[in-house]
């Protein structure tokens, strides 16, 4: 958890984490039938997931308020140019704009997906990571946190987003900010994020040391370590 964080983990739903925590440990959902590097190439459905039409609303129980005028964003860690953003100062950012479905390990995919906000190539520029940098934390207003490799941040889809289908993304689904990381499983994604540390060494997140991959992509099924 980073010092800003507001909500602290104790305050989640319990039930629903020892339930998520089961299914790992079950292997819910596993079909066993990876398609990688055997998809077509007009495949969109990754193997035991089914399409929805609306957007399912999941998270830990707690969904922070955090108004644009106090959302603040810190980028450290192993990299050159440490900076922290302000509102005004994320949003005076060049826009970027990405339609890309994602998928939910907890078996929904939605398709179709119009985003906008900051790139993750443009923040990568402005940062600029160390060489030794290997690996990317989110954190998130709600103590939450992910890992994943710096090479699937660094991809011309990846973005903080602000944005959704055309509206401000939503309190409920990460607003005012979050990553969207879409050839990964959407826990990947971090809502309500308040900060990227780039480090060295794999670190797991929340979801990571209960069970969950570290890593994430769902053509191979990578639901769980």
């Amino acid at each position: 958890m980073s010092e800003s964080d507001d909500t602290p983990l104790d305050a989640v739903r319990p039930k629903l984490v020892e339930t998520k925590q089961r299914w790992a440990a079950e292997g819910r959902l596993l079909t066993d039938k990876p398609v990688k590097p055997h998809r077509l190439p007009d495949q969109r459905l990754p193997p035991g997931q089914h399409l929805v039409q609306d957007w399912p609303v999941l998270d830990l129980g707690v969904q922070p308020d955090v108004p644009p005028e106090r959302w603040r964003l810190q980028i450290d860690g192993l990299v050159d140019r440490p900076i922290a953003l302000d509102w005004a100062a994320f949003k005076g950012q060049p826009r970027f704009h990405d339609v890309s479905d994602m998928h939910c390990v907890t078996s929904w995919s939605r398709y179709d997906n119009a985003w906008e906000g900051v790139g993750a190539k443009h923040l990568l520029a402005l940062v600029q990571p160390k060489p030794e940098a290997r690996f990317i934390v989110f954190h998130s207003y709600d103590g939450y946190t992910t890992n994943l490799p710096l090479a699937e941040f660094d991809r011309d889809d990846a973005l903080l987003a602000d944005s959704w289908q055309g509206e401000p993304l939503t309190r409920v689904h990460g607003g005012p900010v979050r990553a969207i990381v879409p050839q990964l499983y959407l826990w990947k994604s971090a809502k309500w994020i308040n900060r990227i540390e780039f480090i060295a060494a794999d670190r797991s997140g929340f979801w990571e040391v209960r069970g969950y991959h570290d890593h994430g992509d769902p053509w191979t099924e990578e639901r769980y370590s």
